[in-house]
C-alpha cells in the first residue's frame, strides 16, 4: 500500500567514465547528519558529531570518524608497547649477535682441531709470536706484520711470500693438507718443508712464546701445538667483558680462526657504525669502516659546516643553507629548509633518547659507551659532540614529553628500535591533531599522509572524505554560506523531510502496518496497483500482463493469444479528498526532557514532504506551542534548538491560531493534529496576559472552550499522546468526547508510523 507514496525512482544512463561508483556521497552525508540536525537545530554541531563518529553509507560503505582513528591508533600503540623490550631489549640483540660470533669462532676451532689429519699436517707455528694466535695469514691488518720475524726464527722457506698471497684469512696452516704452495715452499716436502709460517698476531697484545723452529717436527708434535693454540684462543673467548662495548674492543683486537665469524663480527661493527650516525644523517648509507679517506674527510668537513650553520642561527645570524646543501645534501634527504634539517635531527634525536628512557642508569651508559666507542675517528667523536650540544640547546622543551614504557618480551635491533620509537612519536604527534581537529573543527590540520603511513589506506581515505565533506554538500546544492555560517539550502531541507518519510515508512514495512488499508474501492480517483475484471463503465486503465494471462489460462499455450471480453483486466482507482492540516507541536520543556522533541520534528518534516510529493493539492500549516503559540515553516521547525524551548504547555492558544488558520482554507475537510506529553498548564488572565499554573483548572477549561468551537467549525482534532498518566488521559478523554476526534497513545519511537498512517487512511473515505 505504502510503496506507492514513496518508492525508490532509479535513473539509467550510458556509461561515460564520470559516474562515482564507491565511496560516500552527498546524500550519504545529508542523510547521516539529519538526525542530529532536526535535534538541535545548528548544522554545524551536526557536522562536527559526523566528523567524530564517521557515517554508514550505502551498501554498507563506511566512512570512519575521527573518534574510530583515535582508538585504532591508541590499539595499535598499546600493542607495540606490549610486544616490545627497550629497556634491554637493544643491548640483548647485540649481545646475541656477539654470543653467536662467539660460538661460530669455537666451532671453527674445534672442527680444525677434530680435521688434524697427520702426515698431512702444515708445519707447526714456530713464531716469535704467542700461539694463541695460530693464523698468520687471517685478518692481516696490522698484527700480520709480524711475519716479516720469521726469519729470526731458522725459517727455511721464503717467508716474504707470505704477504704476497692476499691474507686469505682464517685458512689455518693447521687445516691445510701440506698446502706448501702458499708459503713458496718449492721443492721442500709435504711434512717436512712447511717452514714455520707462523707470524700469528696477538690478541691484543699476547706475549710472544717463542716456538722452537724446527722444520720436521711431528705429526704429535703439530697436534700438541695445534691445541695449545686453540687452548689459548678458547681462554681468551672465556674471558671476554661482560658489557658489549668492553667485548666489542676485546674482539677487535682478537684474529679470528674462522671466517664466517670475523665476517659477521665485521657486519656487526658496520652495522652499528652506520645506525649510530643515522641518528643525526639519515642520508649515511655507510659506516666509517667502509669509508674512504676522502668520505670520511667529507663527513668531517660536513659535520664542521652543520655545526657552524647551528652555531649561526642560535646567534640570530641568517646561514646560507642553500650552500651547505649544494656541497653535503646527499647526507640529508628530502631537506628542503634550515628548519626541516633541524626537525629532522630532532626526531632522529628524540627516538634515541626514547629508547635510552626504558634503560636503567647501567643500561644507558653501556649504550652511551658503545655509542663513542663506534665513532672511531676522535676528530668526528668531538665535532659529533658538539653537534649533540647545539641540537640540545635548540631542541623544544622536555617538560610534558612522553616516555613510552615498553613492558613486552620482543628484542629489536637498534635500528629496527630507532624505527618503532619514531613511529610511536609520529602517533603522538598525529593523535594531537585529530584532538585539535575534534576541538577547533578544523580538519585541514590533519596531515593525511601520515595518517596513510601510520594508519592505512582506509583511514586516509576516510580524512580525505572528511575534509571535502562541506564541498560535497554545497556542489550537490544541500548547503550554501551565509557568511561565515552554513546553512541548509531549501533544496537541503525537502531532503531532510523526504529522509524522516522514508525512515518511517521503512519502519512501517518492518512493522506491518498493511492492516491499516482502507477497504473502500470505486471508479474515481487515482490508480491503484490492484486489477479486477473489466465491467462496462469502468475507466479504461487496462493491466496488460494479467489481461493476456487470463487468454493463455483460457485457450492454453500457443500463438496468437485470443482475447474474449471475460479476459479483461483493469486497475481500481481510489477516491482522495483535498484537506487542510495544522500540526501542532508541543515545544515544552518537558519534550526535551522526555525526548519527544526530535521525533515530533521528524514527523513534521515527513509529512510536509509527503504532502508536497503526493497530495499537492492539500494544505499543511505548522504551529508550536509552549508557553504560547506560534506559527513555524518546516525550514524554522527543523532548525529549533532545545534552548528554544520555554516552560508550559498552552494548549489553547494553540488550538486558537490552528483555527483561525483553518478558517482561511476552502474545504470541507479541516483536521488539527496534536502531538504533546501533557495536558494544559497555562491560561489567559484577563489583564495580565498568559499565566503559568500547574496543575490548573482554568488552564483545561479555556483549552476546552476552545475546542468546542473548533467543533463547531467543522474541524476534527486527532490527538497524539506520547505519555499517558491518569490526569492526562482524563482531560485528553473529554477532549475527544466534545470534538468526536481520535486519540492514540504512542511513544516517540512509532509516533510517526501512528501519524502518517492515519493521514493516508483518511485520504480514502469518500469513493464512487
Amino acid at each position: 500500500m505504502f510503496n506507492r507514496f514513496y518508492r525508490n525512482r532509479y535513473g539509467y544512463t550510458r556509461w561515460d567514465g564520470t559516474q562515482k561508483i564507491e565511496g560516500i556521497d552527498a546524500d550519504d552525508i545529508l542523510d547521516a547528519l539529519s538526525d542530529d540536525y532536526m535535534e538541535d537545530g545548528n548544522l554545524k554541531k551536526a557536522l562536527n558529531r559526523l566528523m567524530k563518529e564517521g557515517i554508514e553509507g550505502k551498501d554498507g560503505r563506511r566512512m570512519m570518524g575521527l573518534r574510530e582513528m583515535m582508538e585504532r591508533m591508541k590499539r595499535q600503540r598499546r600493542e607495540q608497547l606490549d610486544r616490545y623490550n627497550m629497556a634491554s631489549g637493544v643491548m640483548d640483540d647485540i649481545r646475541q649477535k656477539l654470543e653467536e660470533i662467539k660460538q661460530l669462532e669455537r666451532e671453527g676451532i674445534q672442527r680444525r682441531l677434530d680435521n688434524q689429519q697427520p702426515p698431512h699436517q702444515p708445519s707447526s707455528p714456530s713464531s716469535d709470536q704467542s700461539p694463541q694466535s695460530p693464523q698468520s695469514q687471517q685478518n692481516q691488518q696490522g698484527p700480520q706484520d709480524q711475519q716479516s720475524q720469521q726469519s729470526q726464527q731458522g725459517q727455511q722457506g721464503p717467508q716474504s711470500q707470505q704477504s704476497q698471497q692476499g691474507q686469505q684469512g682464517p685458512q689455518s696452516q693447521q687445516s691445510q693438507q701440506g698446502q706448501q704452495g702458499q708459503q713458496g715452499q718449492q721443492g721442500q716436502q709435504g711434512q717436512q718443508g712447511q717452514q714455520g709460517q707462523q707470524g700469528q698476531s696477538g690478541q691484543g697484545g699476547q706475549s710472544g712464546e717463542g716456538q722452537q723452529g724446527s722444520g720436521d717436527l711431528s705429526p704429535e708434535q703439530m697436534q700438541r701445538m695445534l691445541e695449545m693454540i686453540a687452548k689459548r684462543k678458547q681462554d681468551y673467548l672465556n674471558g671476554l667483558p661482560e658489557d658489549v662495548p668492553g667485548q666489542i674492543k676485546s674482539l677487535s683486537d682478537y684474529d679470528f680462526m674462522e671466517e664466517e665469524a670475523r665476517e659477521k663480527f665485521n657486519e656487526l661493527l658496520q652495522g652499528l657504525q652506520q645506525q649510530m650516525m643515522q641518528q643525526f644523517f639519515q642520508g649515511m648509507q655507510q659506516s666509517l669502516q667502509q669509508m674512504s679517506p676522502e668520505d670520511i674527510a667529507n663527513l668531517r668537513e660536513m659535520i664542521r659546516d652543520l655545526n657552524k650553520m647551528l652555531r649561526e642561527r642560535r646567534e640570530g645570524i641568517e646561514p646560507d643553507f642553500d650552500s651547505f646543501m649544494q656541497k653535503h645534501g646527499q647526507y640529508f634527504p628530502g631537506v628542503n629548509s634550515l628548519d626541516d634539517l633541524i626537525e629532522q635531527m630532532q626526531q632522529q634525536s628524540a627516538a634515541m633518547q626514547g629508547i635510552m628512557d626504558n634503560m636503567s642508569s647501567e643500561q644507558r651508559q653501556e649504550l652511551q659507551d658503545l655509542m663513542e666507542q663506534m665513532m672511531g675517528d676522535d676528530r668526528i667523536r668531538v665535532d659529533m659532540m658538539e653537534l649533540a650540544a647545539n641540537m640540545e640547546a635548540m631542541a623544544p622543551s622536555q617538560q610534558g614529553r612522553t616516555r613510552f614504557q615498553f613492558h613486552g618480551d620482543e628484542t629489536l635491533p637498534l635500528n629496527e628500535a630507532m624505527r618503532m620509537m619514531g613511529k610511536m612519536q609520529q602517533m603522538e604527534g598525529l593523535e594531537e591533531q585529530l584532538n585539535d581537529a575534534r576541538r577547533l573543527e578544523n580538519l585541514e590540520a590533519i596531515d593525511s599522509q601520515k595518517v596513510k603511513e601510520l594508519l592505512g589506506d582506509d583511514e586516509y581515505q576516510s580524512v580525505e572524505q572528511l575534509k571535502e565533506m562541506m564541498k560535497m554538500l554545497e556542489e550537490a546544492g544541500y548547503v550554501h554560506k551565509n557568511g561565515n555560517r552554513w546553512e541548509l539550502t531549501a533544496r537541503g531541507i525537502r531532503k531532510i523531510g523526504q529522509k524522516a518519510l522514508q525512515d518511517i515508512f521503512n519502519k512501517m514495512k518492518r512493522d506491518g502496518f498493511g492492516r491499516h488499508v482502507s477497504p473502500f474501492r470505486g471508479s474515481g480517483g487515482e490508480q491503484t496497483d490492484e486489477s479486477k475484471q473489466y465491467q462496462f463503465g469502468d475507466p479504461f486503465l487496462l493491466d496488460l500482463q494479467k489481461t493476456v494471462m487470463n487468454g493463455i489460462h483460457r485457450q492454453g499455450v500457443g500463438t496468437p493469444v485470443h482475447l474474449a471480453q471475460d479476459d479483461f483486466e483493469v486497475y481500481r482507482t481510489e477516491f482522495t479528498t483535498q484537506s487542510s492540516t495544522v500540526l501542532m507541536i508541543d515545544m515544552s520543556l518537558s519534550m526535551i526532557y522526555n525526548g519527544c522533541q526530535p521525533a515530533a520534528k521528524k514527523v513534521a518534516v515527513a509529512l510536509e514532504s509527503l504532502i508536497r510529493s503526493q497530495f499537492p493539492r492539500d494544505n499543511l500549516s505548522i504551529v508550536g506551542f509552549s508557553f504560547a503559540a506560534r506559527e513555524y515553516k518546516p525550514s524554522d521547525l527543523i532548525e529549533l534548538s532545545r534552548y528554544d524551548n520555554e516552560r508550559g504547555t498552552n494548549m489553547a492558544h494553540g488550538l486558537m491560531l490552528s483555527r483561525q488558520l483553518l478558517a482561511k482554507q476552502r474545504g470541507t475537510n479541516k483536521q488539527i493534529i496534536m502531538i504533546t506529553d501533557g495536558g494544559p498548564t497555562v491560561w489567559y488572565h484577563e489583564g495580565e496576559g498568559w499565566v503559568f499554573e500547574y496543575p490548573s483548572g482554568m488552564a483545561e477549561q479555556q483549552t476546552l472552550l476552545e475546542v468546542q468551537r473548533c467543533t463547531r467549525e467543522g474541524i476534527t482534532i486527532n490527538t497524539f499522546m506520547l505519555y499517558d498518566d491518569s490526569w492526562m488521559v482524563a482531560f485528553v478523554n473529554q477532549l475527544a468526547e466534545i470534538n468526536h476526534g481520535r486519540t492514540f497513545y504512542a511513544d516517540k519511537d512509532n509516533l510517526g508510523e501512528y501519524l502518517l498512517v492515519d493521514y493516508l487512511n483518511s485520504k480514502r473515505k469518500i469513493v464512487s
